[in-house]
């Protein structure tokens, strides 16, 4: 498990791109048969992926979060991205197709995952909070989801919101987490942009060709700096940063959320007048 801190913001106006890329951007999260789980201490987020390909990959803790199990302390949810696969809770097993989601609660002790077909493996995106209650474990189709059209096709930023754990569709600790489709011929998320001082928030990017890539947009509103995103990599936004990017062609993210509250109307928006 990778290890991530937290900058304050006075200091990442100083970073060059290779020191933002280092601090800010997660790569490799899918590797062939294993997990790869990286460790954030802002507001103690974990972002990872999980390929399973013939073996059975369980979910196991580590020193990082001192638990007899991963879900000790913790609450977590999970998409889909790639082919068919079942992720089993204490037994129990449920079957996740393409952009299902699970919501898995403080105490789940046993969970694994695994593909059903070799040659189109599962690829399930995953993103865990600290939880101080126990709910229950909860599937979401992409259709149970509540559905957010935003955007206008006339500024190239018509899309989707489906939020999968959400108050209103599934009760969680303090962890959001849905995912958003950005229509073709659209190229912008999240402008306007806002930032949520009470809340820090994790972009994954996916569905991007291998010859395009989204330029994300983070910084204060002031003090602008720009990621290159490829296909299925993780930007981990500050509570200070605005998070908003475009592409060279649509595509999709995976967003979740950790922090203060679960208010998505506790934003300060920016005018585009005033950023820099």
């Amino acid at each position: 498990m990778e290890t991530r801190h937290p900058v304050h913001p006075e200091h990442a106006k100083t970073f060059n791109t290779q020191k933002l890329r280092k601090e800010f951007l997660v790569t490799d999260l899918f590797i062939p048969g294993k997990g790869s789980m990286t460790y954030s201490h802002i507001d103690r987020i974990i972002i990872g992926g999980v390929l399973p390909l013939d073996e059975i990959v369980p979910l196991e803790g580590g020193k990082e979060i001192a638990a007899e199990y991963f879900l000790q302390r913790r609450e977590m949810g999970i998409i889909n991205i790639g082919g068919p696969g079942k992720v089993s809770v204490d037994g129990e097993e449920y079957k996740l197709v393409f952009r299902d989601g699970l919501y898995l609660g403080k105490g789940a002790q046993n969970v694994a995952f695994s593909s059903s077909e070799h040659e189109n493996p599962a690829k399930f995106y995953l993103a865990s909070t600290p939880s101080f209650q126990s709910f229950p474990t909860k599937k979401i189709t992409i259709d149970d989801a509540r559905k957010v059209d935003i955007g206008a096709q006339e500024k190239c930023s018509k899309r989707t919101l489906y939020q999968y754990i959400h108050p209103e569709i599934a009760a969680s600790s303090q962890l959001l987490m849905g995912l958003t489709v950005v229509y073709p011929s659209n190229i912008w998320n999240t402008m306007p942009a806002h930032t949520h001082g009470r809340r820090m928030e994790v972009y994954f990017y996916f569905d991007i060709p291998d010859e395009d890539v989204v330029f994300h947009f983070m910084g204060e509103p002031t003090e602008t700096r720009h990621l290159v995103v490829r296909n299925e990599q993780a930007v981990i936004s500050p509570s200070w940063s605005i998070h908003g990017g475009a592409g060279t062609t649509n595509y999709n993210f995976i967003w979740a959320m950790a922090g203060e509250n679960q208010d998505f109307k506790d934003v300060d928006g920016v005018p585009l007048t005033e950023i820099h």
